[in-house]
């Protein structure tokens, strides 16, 4: 399941594209740009882990269309990596009854844990989408659940440049490149699982790992 590279988008398609590469995949209705984690972080309002309790099917009280019904889910909020400005307590997520319109479906049968990133609305809910950071949090890697803590949001001045052929030259000193899909053909690779992009004290931004360094060597900049 996402800063210069805009907003992941929501954008009611049948066929995503992968900008510059000439590839197209097919996801049932909702297109979104591809992103990595960091910038689905930094674009995002509000970052929480959470444990799904319940959830039901509501409907505006002035719309009887159903695709204006959304999935509310119950939570019970373990921790807030960010919006503390705009929520203290968050008991209820909400978010489209059709994949079609980027509706994300979690499991609220096992009380599973999620890391779920959103908006929030003006009347004060928080809208989570597939174009989201939506994860499971097993399916985290330990890189991933330290960089929630502080390097993300260390990085968010940095701008991160996806890269889909080569050659991918750096435009400036605010920039990472990343290269999962040239290396891994994935979007989900040894940077987005294992790295933040993050301002060194020389004021270049710059992949970092808090750990050994990676088998592969793409790293085109040194750690900070």
């Amino acid at each position: 399941m996402a800063m210069s590279q805009e907003r992941s988008l929501c954008l009611g398609l049948w066929v995503l594209l992968l900008l510059g590469a000439g590839m197209e995949e097919v996801v049932e209705g909702c297109s979104c740009y591809p992103a990595h984690p960091q910038e689905l972080f930094c674009n995002a309002e509000i970052v929480i882990r959470a444990k799904i309790s319940g959830e039901k099917i509501v409907s505006p009280s002035n719309s009887s269309s159903p695709y204006m019904k959304m999935i509310q889910y119950e939570i019970k909020m373990i921790k807030m990596f960010k919006g503390f400005d705009k929520a203290k307590d968050i008991q209820y997520v909400y978010t489209p009854v059709f994949s079609s319109l980027c509706g994300v479906k979690l499991d609220s049968n096992n009380k599973a844990g999620y890391l779920l990133s959103g908006s929030m609305w003006n009347d004060g809910r928080i809208s989570i989408g597939l174009c989201d950071l939506v994860e499971s949090w097993d399916n985290l890697s330990l890189s991933q659940k330290k960089n929630l803590n502080y390097r993300y949001q260390m990085g968010c001045e940095c701008r991160i440049n996806t890269c889909y052929t080569v050659p991918c030259a750096s435009t400036g000193e605010n920039e990472c490149l990343w290269t999962d899909w040239l290396l891994d053909n994935s979007l989900n690779g040894e940077q987005a699982r294992q790295y933040a992009c993050i301002r060194r004290s020389d004021t270049v931004c710059s992949w970092y790992r808090g750990g050994p360094a990676p088998e592969k060597d793409f790293l085109d900049m040194s750690d900070p």
